[in-house]
């Protein structure tokens, strides 16, 4: 039985036996049996991490320890309100927080997002949004990418589909958006082809 680990681009956490490109965290979110409470997040720091990083090993979702969380790609994170790790992705978060022009730390980062976390979800049309951000197309999120729609899942990108000229509710905060806007690229799984018209 998989365990509650996985984030969609909602931010919500699902139990789904794929578990992706990424791996991040909000602090500790499960009991001493590796089981979800209520609570989505112990820590303003949502952070997008490596699968692996100097070798360090441990258990996941270990009593008293971070709860692991896994996505499917780094855009997947950004939509859900997590930024690069500044320790194990450091160039990563460099390249974010300066493609962002924050000038910010880590933490005043987090407070930013945090705050667009809590705050009203934007419309826009996908046309005017940079690659890399999350809409939501009907309750699907996708993927804008190279001028087309990319429908999610847990397993991995569906086929391409054109971009509608109408607003649709955004996931990626702005502040993410900003930083992609700027030419910060995250880390993507593979994306299908446009679907074939017979």
């Amino acid at each position: 039985m998989p365990r509650q680990n996985r984030v969609l681009p909602t931010g919500e956490i699902v139990a789904h036996p794929a578990r992706g490109l990424m791996m991040g965290n909000r602090g500790c979110l499960h009991d001493a049996e590796g089981q979800l409470g209520r609570a989505r997040w112990r820590s303003r720091a949502w952070i997008c991490c490596l699968l692996s990083f100097r070798d360090r090993r441990r258990p996941i979702m270990a009593p008293g320890r971070y709860t692991e969380m896994f996505f499917l790609d780094e855009a997947v994170a950004l939509a859900a309100g997590h930024r690069p790790c500044a320790e194990c992705r450091r160039a990563a978060f460099t390249a974010y927080r300066d493609a962002a022009e924050t000038g910010a730390r880590a933490p005043e980062i987090d407070a930013l997002l945090h705050a667009q976390r809590l705050g009203p979800r934007d419309s826009a049309r996908p046309a005017d949004l940079p690659d890399g951000t999350f809409v939501l197309a009907g309750q699907t999120p996708h993927l804008v990418h190279s001028a087309a729609l990319h429908p999610y899942a847990p397993e991995g990108y569906g086929p391409a589909m054109p971009l509608p000229d109408l607003p649709l509710p955004v996931l990626t905060p702005a502040l993410s958006r900003r930083a992609l806007g700027a030419g910060y690229r995250p880390v993507l799984a593979p994306l299908a082809a446009a679907r074939r018209a017979d």
